[in-house]
């Protein structure tokens, strides 16, 4: 079921403040990460074409929409992050013709596209880069470039403008000998930022946003959108800066300080995302932007997708993905679930009478949820917990995005080693962590690779058990560009789809419960029993309809937490369990005894 044919959320019913409800409000959006989805011509790397070849695989799982990474002209640094022509395809993906046949095709099937845009920064290789190197340009003010810091050699240790760190390692300046100032790249050094300030940059990047969308795409995915705004002083300095009013953050164990203070969620952002609104999407329908919200707290996301403020449609937070971690990204802890049901609560809550929120666990920048909050230590368990970590997360109020491969139960990449890594984020973080700071052992940091690289979501899609799991040929000339995993015989999708008992069917169900009830889509959301440490329970409420979502986070038989247990003390009739993961006799019998089997996940309604 897709866009064309599914129940539309009548008007009466409230979503997200909005007269009329968007279609996105009970749909479910897929992402693709393009050069591991489907390699079409045998050359290791995935592609338009062997996307549009998968389609009737979506159709048939019964998503809405697809988010497509950045499948632009780009040298690749940061996997096509690093833009370079944001009105051509890279090669490696195909053509501007494969795009627009890649966007036909699923409108047929009643599928909308929506691309990934990256606004912060460009590439160093773009034309406007280029351009903006040379002072005397029109361009030359599109980046932020500084001089060196005053008393210092430009270009030698310690001259750059302030200490900020780039997220990619090393410091977040770059120093450019034609231009002979720095210019600030808050991730890889071939990402230089653009300058938001300068009211040209804007308006290039609408022109080119509304060419997309006259081209026939149905929307945006805004990488870190919410970096756009720096803070500066009155005269138009950075934190940190000679001569500067602002003072900079202390530098961290690695010997930087961060930018994140002053650059997420920055004092522009509103104006200039009500600007992009106003130029880009007045008097266009059925569109979608989604942004990744970088520093954005709850009450913010509120403010920004009110639809009266006309700025987005959802953002994706990042405090519930971080409640493993302590600080880096790379210190990992064991997941306390009173933490992960608090962010997701304070989530739900603000945005309960305006505004939406965007569910997700997996994407291109995290790990597998399922290896990171499941149990894969064996095929029953690996089943049985991505079914229950999928439930909860669906059964919540909002939009839920799948990453490919998760309706499938794909688990971390399993590397072992550096040089299997293809990731700039995770080998400049060891180099600079084991070698340069010396924070953290070769051993410490493989084993946090392991469990939180970005490879780990990117690995090929395991479409079937041959050798290289169906995504590029078998008698291909050619290594895929990223290893495929060791466990493609057990999973794959031409093993589950026509399994009624797998994951992918699991997903199925899923998501057509969120098409077919308004109560999914649209009811109230109220947590229950959050303290307790095993169970995550919640009810979703819409009229006189009480749906009681109830789910063992964990691979121990549990009891059943208070608030839950009174819920449930006259047992379960089979024929209100709307959707489970285990034997119906088998829960109902557990129920009766207080109890819940491990990884038991089911919807009741009471």
């Amino acid at each position: 079921m897709t866009t064309r044919q599914r129940h539309h959320v009548p008007d009466a019913i409230h979503t997200n403040g909005s007269a009329s409800n968007p279609w996105w409000a009970n749909a479910v959006v897929y992402q693709i990460y393009p050069r591991s989805f489907q390699d079409g011509n045998a050359d290791g790397y995935g592609d338009l074409k062997g996307i549009t070849s998968r389609l009737d695989y979506l159709a048939e799982l019964g998503i809405d929409a697809i988010w497509l990474s950045p499948v632009y002209r780009s040298p690749q640094d940061d996997n096509g992050y690093d833009i370079s022509d944001y009105r051509d395809i890279d090669p490696m993906f195909g053509t501007l013709d494969d795009m627009d046949a890649l966007v036909s095709r699923a409108h047929e099937l009643g599928i909308k596209i929506v691309m990934d845009l990256v606004v912060n920064h460009t590439s160093d290789e773009h034309a406007w880069f280029q351009a903006s190197r040379d002072k005397t340009s029109p361009k030359s003010d599109w980046y932020w470039w500084r001089p060196a810091r005053e008393g210092c050699v430009p270009g030698s240790e310690g001259a750059e403008p302030n200490r900020w760190g780039g997220t990619f390692g090393g410091s977040a300046w770059e120093y450019d000998e034609k231009r002979g100032e720095y210019y600030l790249h808050t991730f890889s050094r071939k990402q230089p930022d653009l300058n938001w300030e300068n009211p040209e940059v804007r308006h290039a990047v609408y022109d080119m946003m509304n060419w997309w969308l006259d081209r026939g795409i149905d929307g945006f995915r805004m990488d870190v959108i919410t970096l756009i705004s720096k803070t500066i002083d009155a005269n138009g300095r950075l934190p940190g800066e000679s001569q500067g009013l602002i003072p900079d953050e202390a530098a961290g164990e690695e010997g930087y300080s961060s930018p994140w203070p002053f650059s997420m969620d920055g004092p522009r952002l509103d104006e200039f995302l009500q600007e992009m609104r106003a130029e880009v999407f007045e008097g266009r329908t059925d569109y979608l932007t989604v942004g990744e919200g970088q520093g954005i707290s709850p009450v913010r996301n509120e403010h920004i997708t009110d639809p009266a403020n006309k700025e987005l449609d959802m953002l994706f937070l990042f405090d519930h993905v971080g409640v493993d971690q302590d600080g880096a990204k790379w210190n990992i802890g064991q997941l306390q679930l009173p933490e992960l049901k608090r962010a997701m609560v304070d989530q739900q809550t603000a945005v309960a009478s305006k505004g939406w929120a965007s569910l997700y666990f997996n994407n291109h920048d995290q790990p597998r949820a399922l290896s990171r909050w499941g149990d894969t230590s064996t095929e029953e368990s690996r089943v049985k917990s991505a079914k229950a970590i999928a439930l909860m997360l669906h059964m919540h109020r909002g939009t839920p995005y799948v990453y490919q491969g998760e309706e499938l139960g794909m688990t971390n990449a399993g590397f072992t080693a550096l040089d299997q890594y293809r990731d700039l984020e995770s080998i400049n973080a060891f180099h600079q962590r084991v070698e340069d700071a010396k924070v953290q052992s070769a051993e410490s940091m493989l084993d946090s690779l392991s469990k939180v690289s970005r490879d780990n979501s990117r690995t090929p899609m395991q479409w079937d058990d041959s050798r290289y799991a169906g995504f590029t040929p078998a008698d291909a000339g050619v290594e895929p560009w990223l290893a495929v995993n060791g466990n493609k015989a057990e999973i794959n999708a031409e093993g589950e789809v026509a399994d009624p008992e797998s994951v992918f069917a699991f997903y199925r169900k899923l998501i057509a419960l969120r098409h077919t009830d308004d109560v999914v889509s649209s009811g109230s959301f109220t947590a229950i029993d959050v303290d307790d440490a095993k169970v995550y329970a919640f009810l979703r409420v819409l009229g006189d309809r009480r749906l009681l979502t109830v789910v063992n986070m964990s691979s121990e038989r549990v009891s059943l937490p208070v608030e839950t247990y009174l819920r449930l003390t006259d047992g379960l009739e089979a024929d209100k369990v709307l959707i489970a993961n285990v034997d119906i006799d088998d829960l109902t019998s557990s129920v009766a005894k207080g109890e819940l089997s491990a990884w038991s996940a089911f919807v009741y309604e009471i």
